[in-house]
C-alpha cells in the first residue's frame, strides 16, 4: 500500500522569512530548507513567485508609465504658455 503524502500549509509570515532569509541575509537556499524542516523545491517556488510581478505591480507599471507620460506632456504644454505669455506680451508693447 502506497503511503499518503501531508501537505504542510505554511503562513505567510512563514514564507516570508524563509524567503528574507535568501534574499537579505543571502543564505544558500538549500541550507534555509533544512534548516525549516521543508523541502526546498517549495523554497525555490516560494523564491520564484516572489520576483514575479504581481498584478498588482503591473499595474503600477502602467500607472507610473502614464504618469511619466503625463509629465512630460505637461511640461511641453507649459513650455508653449510660457512662450504664448512672452509673445503676448512683446506684441502689447508695440500697440501701445
Amino acid at each position: 500500500m502506497a503511503k499518503k503524502r501531508k501537505y504542510r500549509r505554511y503562513t505567510e509570515e512563514f514564507k516570508l522569512d524563509a524567503t528574507s532569509q535568501v534574499i537579505n541575509k543571502g543564505y544558500a537556499a538549500s541550507d534555509v530548507a533544512s534548516r525549516l524542516g521543508m523541502s526546498s523545491k517549495t523554497l525555490y517556488k516560494w523564491l520564484q513567485d516572489k520576483q514575479k510581478p504581481s498584478i498588482n505591480n503591473k499595474q503600477d507599471i502602467k500607472l507610473s508609465n502614464e504618469n511619466r507620460k503625463l509629465k512630460a506632456e505637461l511640461a511641453r504644454v507649459t513650455e508653449e504658455r510660457d512662450i504664448l505669455k512672452k509673445a503676448t506680451a512683446y506684441f502689447a508693447k508695440d500697440v501701445l
